[in-house]
Parts: structure tokens; sequence; C-alpha cells
């Protein structure tokens, strides 16, 4: 490997003098400094910018840890966050972790040990101790999409409120037996879906039906709890899916229990993915900003690595969007 003394040995000069050169800041005399590039070019010398980092206290880095990185809603979010770090100089090391929290304290301990700048964070949701240890660390840390702690930055939408516009939606279109497929909840994002579910319900004067309410977790077949919940159930006029693969699993299963979408039944989704409005029918769902949200958790976590952010946490919410397909229908007319 060629170092900064092969380098100043090819040059005929010292070894402060091509780090002078190199870094651009402390003026070097112009033949000097084109001797130094020369020897750079000639040699094809790679400066370590770990150790140059760690001797300035920045790696210009940042960890992104991620869930399940198979769900569709974290590539969307992972390319606002690395786009906007590419732009600042940054680079992106990614950890997914299967929504194992065992997993997510190694992924941090890791990034920790390769001296990241800072952690953005999609938590697992089944354990926080080692977020608040990771905040009282003193690394920029900024939490994404899912909330697990008051006094930690974070890029979120309204859940609960996008939830109940969404069921409002499906009650103002003529729908009174609506069902919900729900996530896990022990996970805050699905418990405030169905808190809104369950609101939009409340607010028109109809009382929830347990009956009418399936909870998926990643470890079951959605398109199995849905078949058989409506081959059994036959006065459900829609279906709100807590996400969008959720809804396409629940859209497969409606089909084959012999209903037609939306003459016989409606259903609605959640985050509005790439496919959504290629599905048969085009699928109306609630738009995530999942992209600029990206963008945002990085804009903060760069303000918190710089300095430039106040050390008050700050948690963004992001406004979410109604996006009407065809998938609902309105039962309101003749």
């Amino acid at each position: 490997m060629v170092t900064i003394k092969d380098v100043a040995r090819k040059a005929g000069v010292s070894t402060s003098t091509v780090s002078r050169t190199l870094s651009g800041r402390i003026p070097v005399d112009p033949h000097t400094r084109e001797k130094v590039l020369a020897a750079v070019r000639e040699l094809n010398y790679q400066p370590n910018e770990l150790a140059k980092g760690l001797k300035e206290g920045k790696t210009k880095s940042m960890g992104l840890i991620m869930p399940n990185i198979c769900n569709p809603v974290f590539p969307l979010v992972s390319r606002g966050v690395e786009d906007t770090a590419r732009k600042h100089g940054y680079t992106l090391i990614i950890c997914n972790t299967d929504e194992d929290p065992i997993r997510e304290m190694e992924s941090i301990q890791k990034l920790r040990k390769q001296w990241v700048d800072g952690i953005i964070l999609a938590a697992s949701g089944r354990e926080n101790s080692h977020i608040r240890e990771l905040k009282d660390s003193g690394l920029p840390v900024v939490l994404l999409i899912r909330r697990m702690e008051d006094e930690v930055d974070a890029v979120l939408i309204d859940n609960n409120a996008s939830a109940c516009q969404a069921v409002s939606y499906l009650l103002e279109t003529g729908h009174r037996r609506i069902a919900i497929v729900n996530g896990d909840r022990r996970l805050p994002l699905y418990r405030e879906r169905y808190r809104g579910y369950i609101q939009a319900l409340k607010k028109a004067g109809i009382a929830p039906d347990p009956g009418l309410v399936l909870e998926v977790t990643d470890e079951d077949s959605c398109y199995n709890a849905v078949y058989t919940f409506l081959r059994s159930s036959s006065d459900v006029d829609a279906i709100f899916a807590a996400n969008d693969l959720r809804a396409l699993e629940a859209m497969r299963a409606a089909k084959d229990a012999g209903y037609r979408i939306p003459e016989d039944i409606s259903i609605m989704g959640f985050d509005n993915l790439q496919f959504s409005p290629f599905l048969d029918p085009p699928l109306t769902t609630v738009d995530q900003p999942l992209y600029q949200m990206g963008q945002t958790a990085a804009d903060r976590l760069l303000a918190l690595i710089e300095g430039t952010a106040s050390p008050e946490p700050e948690v963004r919410i992001m406004k979410t969007q109604l996006v009407i397909r065809e998938s609902v229908k309105d039962r309101t007319v003749i």
C-alpha cells in the first residue's frame, strides 16, 4: 500500500507538505504543489479517509438501521437518506435487523465501533432501553418512521390521524361493516393506526366490532387470515389494511374467496408504495412521503453532527395524503 511517506519521498518534500497540499486549507508554493500532485498521480496514492476523519474528529459516515430491508417502504426511505448523505460528502452504512431487537443492539454497537458520526434508526419496537442509552452516549441519533422515545429526535407521520382519515373516507362512501387488517400492535405505528380506525368508527356513531379486527404479524400469512375470515363473514363491505403489502394480500384473498373488488368489497391500503397504482384494481391508499422522510431525517442528523441544530429534541411530523383510486366503491351513489 502506498503511504504518504512514499509520496513525500517521490516528490522530495516532507510528509507535512504533502498533507498541507492535499488538505487544500494551507497555501503551498505552486511548484511544490505540482510536484506533490504529480507524485500522487504516479503512485496512485489513496488517502486514508478514516484516519483523516478521526484526526479531525469526524469520519464523514453515518449509519442507517432498518428493521426489514425486504419491506418496500424502506428502500424508498434509505434512498432519501443516502442521496442527502452523499450530497454532503457522507458515506452511508446500512444495517438490517429483521425486526430482532438483539440484532438491532448489535448493529448499534458495530456502527459505534466503526466511529460513525451519527445513526438513523427505524426501531424494532420490542425493546427500547438501548435507544435511550444511545441517546445518552452523546452520539447523534434520529428515529425514523417509528418513534420509541419522546426525548429523541424523530421524523414521523401522524399514524392515528392518517388512519382516521382513511377509515372516515370509507364511511363517507357508504361503508358500515369495515374490517381492519392490522400489523403487530407491539409496534407503536400499528397501535396508532388501530386507534385511528376506532376513532373514525366512533365519530360516525358505529360501535367497534372485535370480530372485524385481524392482527397479522410478519410471521403470519395475511392471505390465509383474510381468506378464512371472508369465507365466514359475508356482511363485510370494506377492509382497511394497515399497509399496502397487507392490502395486496387481502385483495388476492378476497378474489379467491369469491368477492369482486370493489363491487362486493372495497379495500383501502396505507403507504402508497410504487406498485399500488398497478394493482387490479388500482389501490386507494394513504400516501406517506417516504423519500422525503429519509431526506428530512438525514438533514436533521447532519445538523446534529455539525452542531447547527438546537439541542432540544425535534419531532418532525410529515404530512400524508389520501390517494383515491378504484379499489373503493362509492356506495352512496345509486
